[in-house]
């Protein structure tokens, strides 16, 4: 059985050790060694668990999420056949032979980045089966000190998901980075700074991208009804977009459910129109798989040719969701699905769109609609905005991820994670992200009104025309992770600079404090040490309860901490009684436990610490006689005795600093501006931690403090 984090193995054990292991004194003085990592840092601490991503799932249900994957990762790629040729040739096609050498591009760019990059190999490297940017970053910083934040502890690499061995043959190597980013502060911000712009540029095409997909597939009815215009269009576009917003609150799993069957049809009906095609138009298409006819195209073409690339790289659009959705699935699951249904139904639609083009080049700008057979258009057309609907959802489950894991590592402000399965604890759902999410679509889709002209946000070339707004979000969002960061570093810098000292803290106790029955939950962002906040406390209400708490949530830069490895428990000081420290382990895909049961779970860890790091009878800690110390077994009962009557008659209640924030003295006044002005304004709209954490608002008491930074 494992307690505190560590097994029965490995906890810390008295015997009679030799004093040429590293204790001092003779036989009969030797002293059990002792460490308290809240204050100091050590890496003597063995890792003996065994490493393990997701848990080995059965078939069934590997089959079971290939098939919810289906109607949740793959929505932006699926239907980028609705607009990628007329991105490709905006003025229309000049030489027949163009049109292989563009399917020849769209068929590589497919094969290269879509399947070899993403399906087989970043989906390789996950963090304990979990994708983005962020996961990413949070296993260079277990493998590297690489974090800004000065929390870490060696009794983390204790926790089951936090093995740290580098395969031998690649140790040289990765030491000498491992070296490189823990000496270097540079290292640090860069790694940082390319991590947030990463996730923003994410996030950024995950707001084109539902835009372009609805558009483009409400405009196909123009081909049947040319009496609609350009402002209808947008308006039914319009409220698709905000209907498919609306159903985001009933989870990944359900949307999953409903949505794969029309995806799966869709799938299908463009991979059998693309043979279709191919067929009866030109069969001789085939030969752009010879990358040949790139060449030929940019001999042809030169500068117009390096233009088109835009076009060609909405073929892409929604890959990276493919990585930053692993969370909702697994790795088989997204890899059968892509190389069984989804990929090779795209490859045949745009074959057999080149195919009609090389007989109907005129018809290039409504390549899609004008291809299908006039037996199956209306259909087609149904399922086409069903899946264009559908289409966000990649990347609005991406971002839901992407947003927690940025939370869960301080790069963002709190919000409210929903977490709508409980069996996959990845799928989460964010509302105040979902809400911005459709503003900005509904936005962008009113400012641009053509899929035409939101073409132009992915051709860097024509910056003016529309170029400007997916860096023009993705800088928003880089401001916001970039400021709140900066603001939550140096909180917490001026907390561990500010922290109670054992002697200050012993003579504050020493002092004649009253201390009331019940016991306090003392919330502090603090790892190491005693947070400022508990002086002021004391200053302000000199009075205590019998069992005082002192509780740090801390993320680990892992998915998951398991339960019975999630509190870890010290005493403040042993000469001071009913004090406790204790850090709550989070990694960064785990739901926060519900206050009942959060009371229920700490209580009882926390009676576990007591009786299984127990005083001995002899309070210098020294070995008897003997050579062994004795358990003071009076001593457990009574302090264990102390916290079931503080919960009898007093409760739990819980504390927390109402912190306020300002530039020091002295400060330039970029700094002033930044924390002052922006970061507090962002403090101010956010969830405060009281919500985030979920604690009783009847049971809890706020202590005003300033952290001048």
């Amino acid at each position: 059985m494992e307690r505190d984090g560590m097994t029965e193995e490995e906890r810390p054990k008295v015997v009679e050790v030799d004093s040429t292991d590293g204790y001092e004194g003779d036989k009969g003085s030797r002293r059990i060694k002792k460490f308290d990592s809240f204050d100091i840092e050590t890496s003597r601490f063995k890792s003996d668990h065994g490493y393990s991503s997701k848990e080995n799932l059965a078939w069934v249900m590997i089959l079971k999420l290939a098939i919810q994957s289906i109607g949740v990762v793959y929505g932006d790629l699926g239907t980028s056949p609705l607009y990628v040729m007329s991105g490709i040739f905006p003025d229309g096609i000049k030489h027949e032979d163009d049109i292989l050498g563009a399917v020849s591009l769209i068929f590589y760019s497919i094969i290269l980045i879509g399947l070899i990059k993403y399906v087989f190999i970043v989906l390789s490297a996950n963090d304990n089966g979990d994708g983005g940017t962020f996961a990413l970053y949070s296993l260079m910083c277990r493998y590297a000190k690489a974090s800004l934040t000065p929390n870490q502890q060696a009794e983390d690499k204790e926790v089951l998901n936090y093995r740290l061995e580098v395969p031998s043959r690649r140790f040289r190597r990765a030491s000498a980075m491992k070296s490189f980013l823990e000496n270097s502060e540079a290292a640090k911000y860069l790694l940082l700074f390319v991590t947030i712009l990463g996730t923003a540029m994410v996030i950024g095409d995950g707001i084109l991208t539902p835009c372009i997909s609805v558009l483009s597939a409400v405009g196909g009815i123009q081909g049947a009804a040319s009496s609609l215009g350009e402002n209808q269009i947008m308006w039914i576009s319009v409220v698709i977009l905000i209907l498919l917003f609306q159903v985001q609150r009933f989870g990944t799993h359900k949307v999953g459910y409903s949505f794969a069957p029309i995806l799966s049809i869709w799938f299908l009906g463009i991979g059998l129109i693309g043979i279709y095609n191919i067929a009866k138009h030109d069969s001789g298409v085939i030969k752009a798989v010879n990358p040949l006819c790139i060449v030929h195209y940019f001999m042809r073409n030169k500068k117009e040719a390096w233009i088109s690339l835009g076009g060609v790289i909405l073929c892409l659009t929604g890959s990276e969701a493919l990585f930053a959705d692993l969370g909702h699935f697994n790795i088989l699951s997204i890899q059968l699905s892509s190389c069984l249904v989804v990929l090779p139904s795209i490859i045949l639609a745009y074959f057999g769109q080149a195919a009609y083009l090389r007989k109907h080049s005129e018809n290039v700008a409504s390549t899609f609609y004008s291809s299908l057979p006039k037996s199956v258009y209306w259909p087609m057309f149904v399922i086409a905005v069903l899946a264009a609907t559908i289409a966000s959802q990649a990347m609005i489950s991406a971002t839901f991820a992407i947003v927690k894991q940025s939370v869960a590592l301080g790069c963002f402000p709190n919000v409210k994670v929903v977490h709508t399965s409980r069996k996959h604890e990845g799928q989460i759902y964010i509302p105040e992200v979902n809400t911005l999410l459709m503003l900005t679509c509904v936005g962008v889709t009113l400012g641009f009104k053509t899929t035409l002209k939101l073409g132009n946000a992915y051709v860097l070339y024509k910056f003016l025309d529309g170029g400007y707004v997916p860096l023009f979000f993705a800088a928003v969002m880089m401001t916001i992770m970039l400021l709140w960061n900066y603001g939550y570093r140096k909180k917490y810098e001026f907390q561990l600079e500010n922290k109670v000292s054992r002697e200050a803290l012993v003579t504050i106790m020493s002092n004649t404090i009253h201390r009331s029955p019940g016991v306090a939950l003392f919330y502090t962002e603090l790892v190491h040490g005693i947070s400022p906040i508990f002086a002021q406390y004391v200053a302000d209400v000199p009075a205590l309860h019998s069992v005082l708490v002192f509780v740090s949530i801390k993320s680990l830069p892992i998915s998951n901490v398991p339960l019975e490895e999630r509190f870890f428990f010290r005493r403040v000081e042993p000469q001071v009684s009913g004090m406790y420290r204790c850090v709550v382990r989070y990694g960064y895909r785990d739901a926060k436990i519900e206050p009942q049961f959060f009371e229920k779970v700490l209580i009882d860890q926390l009676k576990d610490f007591i009786h299984n790091n127990a005083p001995y009878a002899d309070e210098r800690g020294e070995a008897s006689d003997h050579g062994i110390a004795m358990i003071n077994e009076e001593g457990v009962q009574r302090e264990i005795g102390l916290v079931d009557e503080a919960i009898k008659i007093g409760g739990i209640m819980y504390l927390m600093g109402q912190s306020e924030v300002k530039a020091s003295r002295g400060s330039g006044f970029a700094k002033r501006f930044v924390i002052n002005c922006l970061y507090n304004w962002l403090k101010r709209c956010v969830r405060q931690p009281e919500d985030v954490f979920n604690v009783p608002h009847k049971r809890l008491l706020k202590v005003g403090i300033t952290y001048e930074i």
